[in-house]
């Protein structure tokens, strides 16, 4: 069996770093996943995905991480079974995180606005704050044939 999931997002808190009584650190999170597709040309709709970390990631996690920014959380999908206070049976999804890493550069974080990039030709992508070196990414349009009537051509 597999149960493996990687989101990439924004927390949508600060980090909430607890200890257990045996004095073994968890942090709680949630990560806002803006989804790929804006459903009838609307908005894009936001997942907001619960994480836990334990131990080191926890730590690591609370102490490097704030609310805004990105973050890509890796581990598996699991789900937790209670009762409410009316004593309704509940069913709560959450990723218990293995791993975590930063989902964008220090500058970036740093920069309260942040810039859209803007779609190049051709797909590319370049930064609106990126200065223009004059080097020209756009590939080319289209592809010389090769001539291979002399047999130089190993296939």
């Amino acid at each position: 069996m597999l149960n493996h999931i990687t989101i990439m997002g924004r927390l949508t808190r600060d980090p909430e770093l607890r200890y257990t009584q045996s004095q073994i650190p968890v942090a709680s999170f949630t990560v806002a996943c803006e989804r790929d597709y804006a459903a009838g040309g609307g908005d894009r709709e936001t997942d907001f995905i619960d994480c836990v970390a334990w131990r080191s990631t926890a730590e690591f996690v609370s102490k490097y991480f704030r609310k805004g920014g990105m973050v890509v959380a890796s581990g598996r999908l699991q789900s937790r079974r209670w009762t409410d206070k009316d004593n309704n049976k509940r069913t709560s999804w959450e990723i218990l995180a293995d791993s975590c890493y930063f989902g964008e550069s220090k500058r970036d974080s740093e920069n309260s606005s942040y810039q859209r990039q803007t779609q190049q030709p051709g797909g590319y992508q370049r930064s609106s704050r990126a200065p223009d070196r004059g080097v020209d990414v756009t590939p080319p349009q289209q592809f010389q044939e090769l001539d291979d009537d002399d047999g130089e051509l190993p296939f």
